[in-house]
């Protein structure tokens, strides 16, 4: 696979990684659960839904959300990466929410240069709405550096599958806001922004 999506929860990689959704990808859901308004099971049929229109393969990782630990992940991680030896992976940005913090700090030590382990050349950050409405890290904000075309009603459509998913502070509307603002940021008419931790050609 040229992709690989390191996704905390199953949306994380609609509203991060649109762009690279496609047969080439593969996507690692770090965990998914039951909640109060929408079951286990509904969340997985909105996840097929999406896979249906975008064609992309996926693993299910069966860690209790909101309770990862990095060193739970990290062997999962590496492994998952020996087996598809992706040119790119797209990992979180460590925002406020802890499983995001996990994912991205095992995320750190699954792609360090080993010399058993797959050398993945471009490794990206993908940021989400909540990155830039709210972020914890007071040392730096989110600066893209590599931008991807979007197509952006392809997109929200997408995301509107994910019924159980769409709220207020991550509408579709924001949705649409961030790709014109990184669309603006890249001389495109919708892009999707990430940070670059590796690229090597």
């Amino acid at each position: 696979m040229k992709h690989l999506i390191i996704s905390p929860h199953i949306d994380d990689e609609i509203l991060g990684c649109f762009s690279v959704l496609d047969k080439d990808t593969f996507v690692l859901y770090c965990g998914v659960e039951d909640r109060s308004y929408v079951s286990k099971e509904e969340r997985v049929k909105e996840l097929e839904l999406v896979r249906e229109h975008t064609h992309f393969k996926y693993k299910i990782l069966g860690n209790l959300v909101n309770s990862y630990k990095a060193q739970d992940l990290i062997s999962a991680f590496e492994q998952t990466i020996n087996e598809h030896k992706p040119e790119f992976v797209f990992i979180p940005y460590p925002s406020y929410n802890q499983d995001h913090r996990a994912v991205y700090s095992a995320a750190l030590v699954a792609l360090r240069p080993h010399d058993t382990n797959h050398f993945v050349k471009k490794v990206l950050v993908y940021e989400e709405c909540h990155v830039v409405f709210w972020s914890h890290n007071h040392k730096r904000s989110f600066t893209p550096a590599h931008f991807i075309p979007v197509d952006i009603n392809k997109k929200t459509e997408s995301y509107k599958l994910m019924k159980s998913q769409v709220r207020s502070f991550r509408s579709p509307e924001h949705v649409h806001a961030m790709a014109v603002l990184r669309g603006g940021q890249s001389n495109c008419k919708h892009a999707e922004g990430f940070e670059i931790l590796r690229w090597i050609e």
